[in-house]
């Protein structure tokens, strides 16, 4: 990256055609960011409502305003600018602002990155102690944006996503007011109040019970700010509020009220809070939008977001964790019949015990479960002479207590407290930070891919370690699941750059780690471990909101029981993501595998367009229990759409898709084939009027 000294002025202005950022910097205030938004908004000069870059609590400093808030700290309020340079980054623009704060001598370099012509900024901070004494940290925040004007709190909502087993990506809605009352009067004014709408996420599933992701969107303008917190374990934190009439926002890793997380920052030392982004549009569906654009451009480039095979995969409603060399070959032979591409074996390969739940840990394939000569080789090798390559499942960060690498690896190796190892429902954690748990899983995947020709791993995760390790004298469990967290982040990179063709899943008990860190390295995200096919539908449709639509992996699992609308109900949920085909193929009717073949064989002509695609909701984002449910997907020429009905609804909806306002467009049923679907078109209004006869029942349809 090159870099270039700019010239001090009052308001700096940096970015691009798609956005602007102007920060006020003076030699008595703290640097500000008085404007973020587009490039063609004008400049806010007066901002009493601006917060500084950013927020820093320590022990023996506090806030200057005392509340549970990341804000108003006295550390973020005496940071003063010391240097800013601006650069390009290959198709990045970058601006980096370096602060000190002449009480400890800390120094703070804020980093901003955002991608050409993408309405999104990513915001890293890296302290650095140039002091005489250790300053002890308990919050440090990663992008603090006050006075959001664009937002009016009294017509603002905030939104958050709800995230459980079974149940992922369960957006709810709040008027801002309803969790940050109006404190002022006509007779008596407050700036300041001390709650705030806040999530945090806890454990070592980083987007369990919430995902690190939320929103604001005024209900008068439309205008919509979306932001992600890019951290792989639970320890983050996100709030928004109300300052001087105005909305503002702060992002954080993990802090020391809602982690226990501290850090000492001792004399030359330095401490990376964790990146986060923020992406923003003149409706909710155009800011979802720009944070998939940002996505695409800040992952990992790999050939897998380009060409999308289809997957089969014999978990789901189908082997569910007990694979054997007589069930799979029939599998494998249907799979390649109805055009997958990759196969991969999921759990159970591994057991040659009554249980194998406490013994993973070794990753040795079963002699019982493959008798024959050749093992699990005899089912690799059938996978490759059908045309596809194989896959394995793993779960690479536990071992089981009764495993022999359980007592091969040493204490240091796994997560501990107190010098106790942490036991979670019979598994202990690796600490990948020690070399010994990182040289273990090395030659696992080493052996898997090297040596067995493997070029699909499902890496799973099924345990919640808890608050963290003290792997380290003197360090807090928080700090140390924080080092695991990113040491993980290093793994996965070291991986790909020995195995570029790899290509790796991530998986968490379906969508517990759905977060912009991994997935900004793992080719795809297992969204779900939902077997009823009406609840998945909800699931689906809101995927794209944490996810890239190509790198969302959505089950697809017909049953022999299955109606024909059933059938096509499940596949057609995948089709404006990644096909995770499974169910029990070999023995569905001529009809059920015929829609298999048609849905499979539609895919492979429609998926060049889904890296390039980005999300609406024609219907708002989905409630669980909607009776409704919709996602489309649009290009500059092409709009796909996916609409479920379930049961208990009209069989006539109305769809909006106001990115086709006044366009002549002409709605074509694509999937299934034979649908009793019927639409018209209202291109003055926007509107799709859909009519789907039966319920359950679910069409995909191409508006061109």
């Amino acid at each position: 990256m090159t870099t270039t000294p700019l010239t001090r002025s009052p308001i700096l202005s940096w970015g691009h055609d798609a956005l602007r950022l102007d920060l006020r910097v003076t030699d008595d205030d703290p640097v500000q960011v008085v404007h973020l938004g587009p490039s063609a908004d004008d400049v806010a000069d007066q901002a009493p409502n601006a917060l500084p870059l950013v927020e820093v609590n320590a022990t023996g400093h506090g806030r200057h305003w005392s509340s549970h808030r990341l804000v108003d700290t006295a550390i973020g309020n005496r940071l003063r600018h010391r240097a800013h340079h601006l650069g390009r980054d290959g198709g990045w623009h970058v601006l980096t602002v370096e602060l000190h704060d002449p009480d400890t001598g800390l120094v703070a370099e804020v980093v901003y990155r955002s991608p050409d012509g993408v309405p999104a900024l990513r915001a890293e901070v890296t302290l650095r102690n140039e002091g005489a004494g250790t300053l002890h940290l308990e919050a440090v925040t990663s992008l603090a944006l006050g006075g959001i004007t664009d937002l009016d709190p009294d017509t603002a909502d905030v939104l958050w996503a709800d995230n459980d087993w079974l149940a992922e990506f369960r957006w709810q809605r709040r008027p801002l007011r309803a969790a940050v009352p109006q404190l002022s009067g006509r007779q008596v004014r407050y700036g300041y109040g001390k709650g705030s709408f806040t999530l945090a996420g806890q454990g070592t599933w980083s987007s369990c019970e919430h995902l690190p992701m939320g929103a604001l969107a005024d209900r008068a303008s439309g205008r919509a700010w979306v932001w992600q917190v890019e951290h792989n374990g639970g320890g983050w934190r996100w709030e928004c509020s109300e300052r001087h009439d105005t909305a503002y926002l702060a992002l954080s890793g993990p802090t020391d009220g809602d982690h226990g997380w501290r850090h000492p920052l001792e004399p030359g030392g330095e401490f990376r809070a964790v990146p986060v982004s923020v992406a923003f549009g003149d409706r909710l569906d155009e800011a979802f939008g720009a944070l998939t654009r940002y996505r695409r451009a800040a992952r990992r480039p790999h050939r897998d977001h380009e060409h999308l095979p289809v997957i089969f995969n014999d978990y789901m409603n189908c082997l569910m964790g007990d694979p054997t060399t007589a069930k799979l070959l029939p599998l494998v032979d249907a799979a390649a019949d109805a055009g997958a591409e990759y196969f991969v074996i999921d759990a159970g390969w591994y057991d040659d015990s009554a249980g194998w739940w406490d013994s993973v840990g070794e990753w040795q394939p079963s002699t019982t479960r493959f008798p024959g000569p050749r093992g699990i080789h005899e089912v690799l090798d059938r996978i490759r002479e059908r045309g596809m390559v194989p896959g394995l499942w793993l779960e690479p960060e536990v071992v089981g207590v009764r495993s022999p690498i359980a007592t091969a690896l040493p204490d240091e190796a796994f997560f501990r407290r107190d010098g106790v190892r942490v036991v979670e429902t019979g598994r202990y954690q690796l600490d990948l930070r020690h070399p010994a748990a990182r040289a273990h899983l090395d030659a696992v995947v080493d052996r898997l891919v090297g040596e067995w020709g493997v070029g699909y791993l499902k890496l799973d995760h099924n345990i919640d370690a808890g608050s963290g390790t003290t792997g380290h004298p003197g360090e807090v469990p928080a700090a140390g699941a924080l080092g695991h967290h990113r040491a993980h982040l290093d793994w996965l990179d070291g991986v790909l750059d020995r195995h570029p063709h790899l290509v790796l899943e991530d998986c968490a008990s379906g969508g517990m780690r759905a977060d912009q860190a991994l997935l900004s390295r793992m080719q795809l995200l297992s969204t779900s471990d939902q077997q009823n096919l009406l609840l998945y539908a909800p699931i689906a449709a809101a995927a794209p909101t944490a996810v890239t639509p190509e790198q969302g992996a959505v089950w697809a699992y017909p049953q022999p029981d299955d109606t024909p609308d059933e059938v096509a109900f499940t596949l057609v949920s995948a089709l404006l993501g990644r096909i995770h085909l499974s169910g029990q193929l070999a023995d569905l009717r001529p009809a059920a595998r015929a829609l298999v073949h048609e849905a499979v064989a539609l895919y492979r002509e429609l998926r060049a367009d889904l890296p390039g695609a980005l999300p609406v909701w024609p219907l708002g984002l989905p409630a669980w229990d909607d009776p409704w449910v919709a996602l489309a997907l649009r290009t500059p020429t092409t709009t796909y759409l996916t609409a479920w009905r379930r049961p208990g609804t009209d069989p006539t909806i109305t769809l909006h898709l106001p990115h086709l306002l006044d366009t002549p467009a002409v709605a074509t049923p694509i999937f299934p084939a034979d649908t009793r679907a019927t639409t018209a078109w209202n291109p003055g209004a926007a509107e799709l009027a859909l009519t789907l006869p039966a319920a359950p029942s679910a069409v995909l349809l191409r508006l061109s």
